[in-house]
């Protein structure tokens, strides 16, 4: 079927469905393949289910009129969210980064929404998949969009950007993260950096962390005309410094052009956060947002996802940080808890993921530093982490061979940082 018709069909039932277990009722159910399963074989389930139509991929699942046999199912699905694309005049605004895209991507929307009907990309729906689902939710009632892109390989930013076409593109930070897929961090910025090679050959407007020399030469590299810097140094647009952060940030702005600074107080821990709030910032700005409305966007939102979330326990209180973890964001929350007026200070470390050739040294570099806080109980879990045990600090091989440890911290500040499959929300539960 060619993918006018498809759309002809979707613009009459414009929900799209890829799981049999929460179909929605009249849309188009996508029979998308896994590892370890194959769409294919739900697509009666799922007209049973609600859906209007099953798209498969495979001539034998063919039982009528409501399924409609593609080549591929996945392709058809991002070649049909293509086209819609084609189809809206809004902004579109991508986010990337190593740290914060998903930070930045709420804070943006909780600003942009005090002014303009919003769409922002619904969890981690930032990947091949997610980011044509994302596109296929957003209807002609939006006046703008938020599309977070994820990636782990070199090409997968270019190969979103031309799928989701944004027309102003922010890159939040570059580091060392899933180093197997980039294979360095020379790889990590030529991939992130596909986001400014579409904003440059598509004239769109890029908003740049100026005192973030990569991000600054990255940029150059690419003579991209229309950059809206925001920063602490005087030569950004947006300029922005800490006001205080214990445990929660109070920051204050200013435009340039101006001699008044704007102080607002957050939900979010940790200094490292500032650029997000500057990056938002920035943003409402430029779509013309009044100061006191992008102030009432920030003191609204409020993290969840423990993405630098305080959390308050009958025992404890603890910055729930294990969302993600890579070689900068933990050393940004470890630098945050060190600055922290706070007692009893215990932190507790898991596995950074996909670190690669690199893992031994990284976890090193972690722990080398975290010992030198000396902060009063310190803790690492995993294997990599465990590979590198010594008598400063103490270490578990698991998260389940930690529990009995961490049963027992009472009155504390405590970090948990992890990467996501260390489910350290198995310690949050204890403590």
């Amino acid at each position: 079927m060619q993918i006018e018709n498809l759309y002809t069909i979707y613009k009459q039932y414009p929900s799209i469905s890829t799981d049999t277990r929460n179909i929605i009722q009249d849309s188009l159910f996508f029979a998308l393949k896994g590892a370890n399963f194959n769409g294919n074989e739900f697509a009666d389930q799922a007209l049973a289910n609600g859906a209007r139509f099953a798209i498969i991929d495979e001539e034998i699942y063919k039982k009528g009129d409501h399924y409609i046999l593609v080549d591929d199912v996945l392709t058809t699905l991002q070649h049909l969210a293509t086209f819609h694309r084609h189809q809206l005049s809004i902004p579109v605004i991508g986010i990337t980064g190593t740290n914060g895209k998903t930070t930045s991507k709420e804070l943006l929307y909780a600003v942009l929404s005090q002014k303009y009907k919003t769409f922002a990309t619904k969890g981690n729906l930032n990947n091949h998949i997610g980011v044509p689902l994302s596109l296929l939710s957003i209807d002609d009632s939006y006046e703008l969009a938020i599309i977070e892109m994820g990636a782990n390989h070199v090409g997968e930013i270019a190969f979103l950007s031309n799928i989701a076409q944004p027309t102003h593109g922010l890159i939040t930070n570059v580091g060392k993260a899933h180093l197997e897929g980039f294979g360095s961090f020379e790889g990590v910025k030529r991939a992130k950096g596909e986001l400014y090679d579409y904003l440059q050959e598509h004239k769109g407007t890029l908003f740049l962390q100026g005192d973030n020399p990569f991000l600054v030469e990255m940029a150059r590299q690419r003579h991209i005309d229309n950059i809206v810097y925001y920063g602490f140094s005087d030569f950004n647009e947006v300029i922005g410094k800490l006001v205080i952060a214990d445990p929660f940030l109070s920051i204050a702005w200013k435009e340039a052009s101006q001699s008044h600074y704007y102080e607002v107080t957050t939900h979010l821990t940790g200094s490292y956060n500032i650029e997000n709030f500057l990056a938002a910032i920035a943003v409402g700005l430029s779509f013309q947002l009044e100061p006191n409305q992008i102030n009432n966007g920030i003191e609204g939102y409020i993290p969840q996802n423990n993405r630098s979330q305080i959390t308050k326990t009958d025992r404890n209180t603890i910055v729930a940080d294990f969302y993600n973890a890579n070689a900068s964001s933990m050393s940004a929350a470890l630098d945050n808890m060190n600055v922290l007026s706070v007692q009893h200070k215990v932190v507790i470390l898991g596995d950074m993921f996909e670190m690669g050739d690199e893992a031994f040294e990284v976890h090193r570099q972690v722990i080398d530093k975290a010992i030198g806080y000396n902060f009063e109980r310190l803790i690492f879990i995993g294997k990599e982490f465990y590979k590198q045990k010594s008598d400063l600090a103490e270490f578990y091989e698991t998260t389940d061979q930690a529990k009995a440890a961490v049963a027992n911290i009472d009155h504390a500040f405590v970090l948990l940082k992890a990467s996501r499959g260390m489910a350290f929300e198995n310690l949050l539960a204890i403590l």
